[in-house]
């Protein structure tokens, strides 16, 4: 069995490629270009250049506020994700209790009213 490398590529070459991400437009190129995941290099941002949340004006605010955004809208998903699986669940409940009160779904007898 192989053990996983730990910290296979050195700091020097990921500070490199922090910073050639910043001015690069295409992270897929620049990731295929250093032979790595670009997912990888978003890793890499996150360990070293982690986003500042005190105060004071932050080394790239427009980058906070699309974080900020993308925390809120996944929490905002993940609420609307439950309420969609309460209400298939709730759904089911319907449907099944509508199954198994052996209607035929013909109109329901009803006696004449002799007024």
């Amino acid at each position: 069995m192989r053990k996983k490398r730990v910290n296979k590529y050195p700091t020097a070459f990921r500070k490199m490629a922090l910073e050639r991400l910043k001015s690069c437009r295409n992270a897929t190129e620049l990731a295929t270009e250093l032979g790595i995941h670009r997912t990888q290099l978003y890793k890499w941002r996150d360990q070293m250049e982690p986003v500042e949340e005190g105060p004071g004006p932050p080394a790239n605010s427009r980058e906070r506020e699309l974080r900020k955004e993308i925390r809120e809208l996944k929490r905002v998903l993940a609420d609307k994700t439950l309420e969609v699986d309460f209400f298939k669940g709730a759904l089911q409940k319907v449907e099944a209790r509508r199954r198994s009160s052996g209607s035929s779904g013909g109109k329901a007898s009803t006696t004449e009213s002799g007024s």
